[in-house]
Order: structure tokens, then sequence, then C-alpha cells
């Protein structure tokens, strides 16, 4: 199997600056501390040859057993070694040998460091359309992550499908991607550097939504989002022309626009689904002890009293956050559980179009 963006990311780029566009580099939330200092133990070639959309790490990871999709020289996978503890598990996967290579060279040097008696990450070839063939099973990790990679695979539907084949019940998909305002022409899905700038292979935002429905997913959680520039006058010229039109300017490719945004998606078992209730968080998180930044619908803050709708009770209920809360039925949309789910989808489906439009 070859891909347009293998030999792009092998042998092209050898360092991060050597990136035409920020779309590769877009910042995510402010780190917390304990990710800061994480990240200065991880070694300096790892770093330097990380091609991700700033940090994809979500929250209360201790002993959890984690799969990075698209792991590159794996920056993430060894900060997140350090947040799982040598009793969890973090898993890489990379398509690209050199990339692997570089990740794996560097393991013994991260135990070492990290204290660890033997090592808690393992590095793959292979593809994330079929992780079946690298022996991955089902229902066999907590997290899945992703980080600026789901747009270099042409098909998204089986990445995302096989994600939630090897997430175990209540697990959750935690990935940050770039999506465009419309469906990008052929002209522009074939450009090979487009390609490998995580531009040509950008989803359409909405469709997303309806992938993930298909899956078996939870409504898709917009936790961050911010607009691309573009920056390079050859590759906006290059979509403008592909999209007919003769302009291009800022992140505005003809009436195309790109954004970098950060997404959860939950494996909620049917077990767990019942009414809308309340939740109160108990501050036991590290890093986010006074309040908890769900998504860009839900903030939790220690000791409060929130009402959630019928999903986002199933996925507290269910995930890994169900020690986080105290959780009861009923509450203050307990008189409308069919149309609250639909209404949190619609609200991110609006924030969303409102970076996407500009």
């Amino acid at each position: 199997m070859s891909f347009p963006s293998q030999d792009y990311y092998g042998k092209e780029l050898q360092k991060s600056e050597d990136l035409k566009t920020n779309a590769c580099v877009t910042l995510a939330r402010p780190l917390p501390k304990s990710v800061r200092e994480a990240l200065e133990r991880v070694h300096e070639e790892v770093l330097a040859r990380y091609y991700g959309c700033g940090l994809v790490i979500p929250e209360c990871l201790a002993l959890c057993r984690i799969l990075d999709l698209g792991s590159g020289s794996g920056r993430d996978c060894y900060l997140l070694s350090q947040l799982v503890g040598e009793q969890g598990h973090v898993t890489g996967i990379d398509m690209t040998e050199g990339q692997v290579e570089v990740a794996k060279k560097h393991i013994a040097y991260h135990m070492d460091k990290f204290g660890y008696q033997k090592p808690n990450v393992e590095f793959l070839q292979g593809y994330m359309e079929k992780l079946g063939d690298a022996g991955l099973a089902d229902e066999s990790y907590d997290i899945v992550i992703s980080n600026c990679v789901i747009n270099l695979a042409p098909d998204k539907r089986a990445v995302l499908r096989e994600a939630y084949r090897v997430l175990k019940p209540g697990g959750e998909m935690y990935f940050s991607d770039v999506y465009a305002s419309q469906r990008l022409s052929e002209a522009v899905r074939k450009h090979r550097v487009l390609w490998g700038e995580c531009l040509a292979g950008a989803l359409y935002w909405r469709d997303l939504y309806s992938i993930a429905e298909e899956v078996g997913f939870s409504t898709p959680c917009l936790v961050t989002a911010s607009p691309i520039t573009i920056g390079d006058k050859e590759l906006e010229g290059i979509i403008a022309q592909a999209l007919g039109a003769q302009t291009t300017k800022l992140s505005l490719a003809g009436d195309c626009r790109f954004v970098s945004a950060t997404f959860r998606l939950f494996k909620v078992p049917g077990s767990s689904r019942a009414g809308p209730g309340q939740v109160i968080y108990n501050g036991g998180i590290v890093g986010h002890e006074q309040e908890l930044v769900f998504d860009a619908n839900f903030t939790f803050k220690e000791g409060e009293v929130v009402d959630v709708d019928a999903e986002m009770a199933a996925i507290l209920r269910s995930s890994r956050f169900a020690e986080e809360f105290l959780i009861r039925a009923g509450g203050a949309n307990a008189d409308a559980p069919q149309g609250c789910c639909r209404k949190r989808a619609k609200a991110g489906s609006r924030q969303l179009h409102g970076w996407v439009r500009g």
C-alpha cells in the first residue's frame, strides 16, 4: 500500500521547519504544568522530527492503555508514557519506516529518563485503516489519539471504524485534525505536496458527524478549533486554481477555508444509555482540580451541579471519568430527553461552522 504523503514525511521533511504551511503546527489549549514538564524530558531528535498539530493530550490518563494513530517520531507517545505511568501502556503506529525507526531508537533513553524498569511503549509500522494487520485486538485500548494524521488517510471511515473496534466499551477517541468548509476537488485531493501539508485530505467538517454516527460513536464533542493560514503563496494559488477561484488570502482559498479542530468521540455501551442527569465534578483530576473543560459546551467546576443531556450523562457514566463525578438521574433536562443531544450536536456544529466561515 502506498500513500501520497509516505515519502513526503519519510524523505522530504527532515524537521518541523520544513513544512510549507502552519496546518500541522496549530497550537492547542494551554498545557498543564505536568504536561509541560513531561515534554521537556522528550529527546530533542524526537521533538524535531515530529509534525503534529500542537499537542493532543486528554485528561485522566493514569494506568490507561493508549493507541496513537500516526505516531511519527513518537513525541506524543513518550509524553503519554509519563502520564499513564509505568503500569500503563502506549502503542504508536505509523506507516513511515523512517519515523518508526526514530521512535524506536530512543526507547531505552526515555525509559531510563523516566526511571522505568521496563518499557511501557511500543512502536509498530502499519496503517491506521488496518490495525488488525498489526496485531491490535478488539477492545484492547482505553483511548485512541491522533494528531493531524487522519487527513492523510484516503479511507477515513475505515480509520474511525478500526478505532471503534480496538476501543474498550466506554473508551474514547481524542484527536486533532484539519477540516475544510467544503468537499475538496479531485485536483486538490491528488496534489502530492498538499497531501503532505495536511490540506488535500482535509475532511469536510459535516462529514465527520455522519461518519461518527455511522460507525457507532457518540456525537462528536468539539473541544477546540482555530483557523489555518496557508501562508505559502504557491500553495494558495494551487488550491485557488483547483477550486476555480481567482484570488486567495489568509485561510481563504477561493471559497474554501481550513480549520484545525480537536474532537472527542466515545464508544458508549447501550447499557449506559438512559435519560439526562445532574453531575458534580469532584476535582480529582491532576492538573484540572478547579475545573475540567470537557469540550466547547461543558465546563465542570469542582463541586458545582451541572445539568447534562442524556448522551453526556452516558459518556461520563461509562468512561474513565465515572470515578471523577457524582452522577444522578433527572435534572432540568428531564422533560426533554430526546432533543437535548441533538441540540448539543447542533451547538458544536454552529461553533465549528463559525470558524470555517471566518
